[in-house]
This record gives structure tokens, sequence and C-alpha cells, in this order.
């Protein structure tokens, strides 16, 4: 079974995927850290970012490795052989990314890099922007995860501090909502929701609660399909 969550910046998606694939068993993957992992490489490489033919290019050659999720529930991402966990998910790297992603060619790389985890696990979480409408679109179930560009603004800048980066709220919201707009407008796999998907507010609910919205789907699912 598949599962698709689908979801704007800081929406809850990766927290929550996890805990639903920690909860299930199922084998998580997240494709926003694929797409920051090449924005990071382009980087570290020099790599003009609004040269397409060279993204696409960085993006078909990458070895892009996700090892399983530790007792800590932290994913290890590595490109090349480099661990860039931590690297992909400063501002510099967040700053860049949508202008990466948006690159026809470099996402139709990417894309069939996601897909062959389905290959690999029958059993999967995925998570991004356009899982349930573009990567698996006949995925089982599909959940959009959304919530107000002041709480996501909130999030992402308390995650942020703790990781020791000095930035104000003011400019993380600023960042979202300019994020928010590249990502919906673009014209290959923009951010939206499947027609069959089912949307969750996370503003004001737990992650517990949520990811229970979630499991819950699942279940009825699995009961649905042995009828």
């Amino acid at each position: 079974m598949i599962i698709a969550i689908d979801g704007p910046a800081a929406s809850g998606k990766s927290t929550v995927a996890k805990e639903v694939a920690k909860r299930l068993g199922f084998k998580y993957v997240d494709t926003g850290a694929m797409y920051r992992a090449v924005t990071w490489k382009a980087l570290k490489e020099r790599i003009d970012i609004t040269n397409e033919d060279a993204l696409a290019a960085l993006a078909r050659s990458a070895q892009i490795e996700m090892d399983g999720l530790d007792a800590s529930q932290h994913l290890i991402v590595r490109i090349d052989g480099d661990d860039v966990t931590e690297a992909i998910r400063t501002p510099k790297v967040s700053a860049a990314v949508s202008t990466v992603s948006k690159v026809p060619a470099l996402r139709s790389a990417l894309i069939k890099k996601q897909r062959s985890f389905a290959d690999s696990y029958p059993d999967l979480v995925m998570d991004g922007r356009d899982i349930g409408t573009v990567v698996f679109s006949d995925a089982e179930v599909k959940v959009f995860l959304k919530a107000s560009a002041v709480e996501r603004a909130k999030r992402r800048y308390r995650e942020l501090k703790e990781k020791g980066h000095a930035i104000d709220l003011s400019t993380v919201e600023r960042d979202i909502v300019t994020r928010d707009k590249i990502d919906s407008t673009r014209t290959t796999g923009p951010l939206a929701k499947a027609p069959d998907a089912r949307a969750i507010d996370t503003t004001n609910k737990t992650i517990g609660q949520v990811v229970q919205e979630i499991v819950d789907l699942v279940k009825k699912q699995k009961e649905k399909q042995k009828e």
C-alpha cells in the first residue's frame, strides 16, 4: 500500500509521515529531502540554479540514499556519499530549493527515483508536494495537510532556532509565503490537493491527532480492499 502525504512547507508532512510509517511498519521516503539534497549539491558545486540543463544533469547522475529511521526517528540523507541530513535544512538551501525544484527535467529525473522505491518496498509512506497528483496518482491513501501561513512560520522558526540559526520570524513567514506561490504556480507538478485526497488542517491539531486520523484512513482502506 502506498500512502501519499502532500502539503505546503511546514504543514507537518515529514513529522506526521515518519510517525505514520513507524506506527504501520512502512518504509518512509521524504521527497522534499531529495530536492533539498540536489539543491545542496548544486550550491556546493557552484552551479547556477537558473541553469536548468546543469541542474537536470545533476539530478540524473546523483545517487540519493535514505537510511531507515533510527530510534529517534532521524532519517539519514546522503547524496553521492555525503551525509547531508542537517546541511539540507539550512536557510541557504531553503531559499534556493523552490527555484531548483521547479525545473521540469530535474523533477522528471527525481520522480523516476521516487517511483523506484515502490519496486523495493510494497508498503510505503511518501510525502512531498505532488505525490498524490503526479508521483503516485494511484496511491491507495492520499492526504493533503495544510495549516495557516502564520502557524507554519512559527513551526519553521522554532525548528531553525533549535538548530542555532539566527533568523527572525517575519523573514521565515515571508519565505514560506514566497515558496507557496512558487510551488503552487510552477508548470510541472505544482503543489495541489488531489481530488480524492483527504484534507487535514493541522493548525490546531497535535501530531498524534493527525497521525491517528491517517492511520484510521489506512485501516478503512484495508477493510474496503477485503470486501
